[in-house]
């Protein structure tokens, strides 16, 4: 058997119907880890669906219990010589809310739907669609070796990313021996493009600001108090304009990143960022001047306003509210003091007239990334331009935020992200899907990369 026959047999799986039933029974787990009444469904999720479906690749398992024990761990092994590489790979089970009665169609977000290229479902694109491939490439490649593939594989699932990993570097630190490797491969998030393969090298950050103005309980009549009464909406949203200006440009030096590196300019000269006709058009005139599209979005700081409130809008009182309150949210590359985040910030509010103005952090994700002089990079996107005959885009970080941190900084490896979804897929929403001719192809990449990973006489 070769190369092409291994990925053949694994886009055959899609054509079958044996990856489309496999995704089919998984999607049906509704593992919403951010609803308590779900820990059975997540333990259930990797014990009776993914447990078997390792054992058939002849990786050995058990499951992790979490910390909090809400959220268990699957750590699945597969060892086949000590001189041959090995690559840890990463995925997670549980999902968003379903938001049932949301979908187009009325569609059940617990049973996967397919119509035309698209294949609806909760989970199909983050993140049970795409560890399902990663799967299903092993055993094509699995079956076109013989029964071996050639080198030394570890998987670890958790459950609670949706929740923002809380466990995962304690897990991954106790589990430290265990998951030792040459390589970290992932797949999540989105491609740059849906026709464009992608790599990315870690993950950019991202840091909860909260904004609240409390000045007095309660409304009072507009009428017998305008003019006197400070007006906490108006306070807090001119103090947002001293952070980040009407074109969203961050408006803090202390918050931004180093300056754009010559080699980062480099990678990402020829990433265009050209949304596809059903997803929303890049903004005229928006984010920090003098950079491109891709620079903004992947190796830019942004400062995003996710929520503003004061008074009831959808029935608004004739009465100048008593509080306002906003979240916002920094995201950073590396090299951000992020740490003094909220110091700069109070600062700022301090020194323009808004002492009334209470700040305070959330929800905190590290920024990451591998080194650009990695060899796996290159390794890794010429694997890629043989099986589809493009040369992939190779981003510095995900623009979102992953616990690529964990790998990258406590375990210490080389990380490689190579998502198979694309920015229209909905997650986190409403009619989440994955393409299937990109499933089809994200098949085709994994089992030429597994192919060439077992090829290797030695680690790089």
């Amino acid at each position: 058997m070769s190369r092409s026959d291994a990925i053949t047999r694994a886009r055959q799986q899609l054509h079958s119907g044996a990856f489309l039933a496999e995704l089919e029974r998984r999607v049906a787990y509704p593992t919403e880890s951010q609803n308590p009444a779900r820990g059975d469904t997540l333990r259930v999720y990797l014990e009776d669906e993914l447990t078997p479906a390792f054992s058939r690749l002849d990786f050995s398992t058990r499951l992790i219990e979490s910390p909090t024990g809400r959220n268990p761990y699957l750590l699945a092994e597969y060892r086949e010589s000590a001189t041959a590489p090995t690559v840890l790979m990463y995925g997670h089970g549980d999902v968003v809310d379903g938001m049932v009665g949301e979908w187009r169609d009325n569609l059940d977000p617990w049973k996967a739907t397919r119509s035309g290229n698209r294949l609806y479902g909760r989970g199909t694109a983050d993140n049970k669609g795409q560890h399902s491939i990663n799967m299903a490439a092993l055993h094509a490649v699995r079956e076109a070796r013989g029964g071996k593939l050639g080198f030394n594989a570890k998987f670890i699932i958790e459950t609670g990313e949706e929740i923002g990993s809380p466990d995962l570097r304690q897990v991954c630190e106790a589990l430290r021996d265990e998951l030792k490797a040459d390589l970290f491969v992932g797949s999540d998030g989105p491609r740059l493009a849906a026709d464009r393969p992608t790599i990315f090298l870690g993950c950019r950050g991202g840091i909860r600001i909260h904004l609240d103005v409390n000045l007095r309980e309660g409304g009072h009549h507009s009428g017998n108090w305008g003019g006197v009464l400070a007006n906490p909406a108006t306070i807090l949203a001119n103090a947002i304009t001293t952070l980040v200006d009407g074109k969203g440009r961050l408006l803090l030096d202390q918050l931004k990143p180093p300056r754009l590196s010559n080699q980062i300019r480099s990678i990402l000269a020829d990433v265009k960022v050209e949304p596809a006709a059903d997803e929303p058009q890049l903004s005229d005139n928006w984010g920090e001047e003098g950079f491109s599209a891709a620079e903004r979005l992947y190796a830019w700081n942004t400062l995003e306003v996710l929520a503003i409130s004061s008074g009831n809008i959808a029935k608004p009182a004739n009465a100048i509210p008593g509080q306002a309150h906003a979240v916002l949210q920094l995201r950073f590359v590396v090299g951000t003091k992020v740490d003094q985040a909220v110091d700069v910030i109070r600062a700022r509010l301090d020194a323009s007239g808004f002492a009334m103005v209470d700040v305070r952090a959330t929800q905190s994700f590290a920024a990451s990334r591998t080194d650009f002089d990695s060899p796996w990079i290159k390794w890794t996107a010429e694997s890629i331009r043989q099986t589809t005959g493009m040369l992939p885009a190779v981003l510095p970080n995900f623009g979102g935020s992953l616990p690529n941190d964990v790998f990258s900084d406590t375990l210490g490896l080389p990380t490689i992200w190579i998502p198979h979804s694309y920015p229209g897929c909905s997650q986190h929403a409403p009619d989440e899907h994955i393409l299937l001719d990109l499933t089809e192809e994200a098949l085709g990449i994994m089992a030429g990369l597994f192919w060439d990973l077992g090829e290797m006489p030695r680690p790089l």
